[in-house]
């Protein structure tokens, strides 16, 4: 068994934030959670402890597009550009893309958890069902129904978890039903549904909203579109990009306050510069460019971001209000519900993994912890245990 104690900061746990605490390992699993300090404490001087970050919507990163890279390599080194930030789990994102190339990218996400890549607990296949009139970037030359071939592709049994975003409006609701069933996690995106439409999804087995408001019918005051549904709906959950380019912060705090707090989660829909010094890369042929944290096409339109979770963490802080304990439940917590896997992850408790972040008082990150080992650091001297 391995101790690892904490002093004079702010440790986030079920029990309320702690100010002291000894986490005790074993198996990489948390066995013990005591409100006091071993002794030879890490000093956290005011900072934090916060349960890992789980993201569900990671398109790429560290150079690595996993559109271009659906393999295992792929998604390892995705997932290592990431872990610095405090990333210890996450789905590996494909934009619309080809049957080939999905059925490429639910394998390799099969095989990445086989050989134990950190952190990989499934895949997040967005598009090719969605809605030209609410592509965004997305390649509308690769949209298609919702036809056999991929409904055989999504249900067939996988390792971990499989989140596929659609548009309900064009797809028939059992269709929906029967994803569900196959416990295939439905998100509503790149949709221009009406209220009705929308609300009919998620009757039918919708459980999620991929970034909210963005790509979507909006809400106006006789139409209130998908973004009325989903804020007037209280059990789907909703992923929200905050980095102060997809969405204006103030609307950000309206569908915090209309919506429980435990239906929202943070998402970064990290393009390949996350971790790099890139200015430029393709998206599936097209150049899109990157300039003061933001990922734009030639023509204006966001292309994911350049956004990881940690900053969206103090940004949602800093920006929104937010308490930090929120934050890291929309960070942590409500993804790994959103995910089924509450039972492992998404808190500091006995019982779950040993996957935690810490960060300094400004809320920028020093450490990552997956599995009771320093995975991840971002500072050159040692984290002590």
């Amino acid at each position: 068994m391995t101790s690892h104690a904490f002093v004079n900061g702010h440790i986030v746990t079920p029990r309320g934030i702690l100010s002291a605490a000894t986490i005790d390992v074993e198996g990489g699993v948390i066995v013990a959670l005591i409100d006091r300090a071993s002794p030879g404490a890490t000093d956290l001087a005011g900072g934090w402890v916060m349960p890992g970050f789980i993201d569900t919507q990671v398109n790429g990163g560290g150079g690595i597009l996993f559109n271009d890279e659906p393999t295992v390599d792929g998604i390892a080194a995705i997932g290592a550009a990431h872990r610095p930030y405090g990333t210890t789990a996450f789905l590996p994102t494909l934009i619309s893309d080809s049957a080939a190339v999905i059925g490429q990218a639910l394998d390799a996400t099969d095989a990445a958890i086989a050989a134990g890549v950190p952190g990989v607990v499934g895949v997040h296949i967005e598009g090719p069902v969605i809605n030209v009139a609410r592509k965004g970037i997305h390649d509308a030359a690769r949209f298609v129904t919702l036809n056999d071939t991929l409904m055989a592709l999504l249900m067939r049994p996988r390792r971990g978890r499989v989140v596929v975003t659609i548009a309900p409006e064009l797809v028939p609701a059992d269709r929906i039903a029967a994803l569900a069933h196959a416990d295939v996690i439905v998100s509503l995106g790149h949709s221009n549904a009406t209220y009705a439409e929308a609300t009919a999804g998620f009757a039918a087995g919708v459980t999620g909203v991929t970034h909210l408001f963005n790509a979507m019918s909006p809400l106006i005051q006789r139409a209130p579109g998908a973004v009325g549904a989903a804020l007037d709906n209280q059990t789907v959950y909703c992923g929200l990009i905050v980095d102060g380019f997809h969405v204006d912060d103030a609307a950000l705090r309206i569908a915090l306050r209309a919506r429980p707090a435990d239906r929202m989660m943070l998402v970064t829909d990290a393009m390949p510069c996350v971790n790099t010094a890139e200015t430029a890369f393709l998206l599936q042929g097209r150049p899109i460019h990157v300039e003061g944290g933001r990922c734009i096409g030639t023509d204006g339109t966001l292309a994911g971001s350049d956004l990881d979770m940690a900053r969206a963490v103090r940004n949602t802080i800093t920006r929104l209000g937010i308490a930090p304990e929120r934050a890291a439940a929309m960070a942590a917590t409500n993804p790994a519900a959103f995910l089924g896997l509450s039972r492992d992850r998404g808190a500091i408790a006995p019982g779950k993994r040993a996957d935690w972040v810490q960060l300094d008082a400004a809320f920028h990150p020093i450490a990552t912890i997956i599995g009771g080992d320093v995975a991840a650091t971002t500072r050159s001297e040692p984290v002590p245990a």
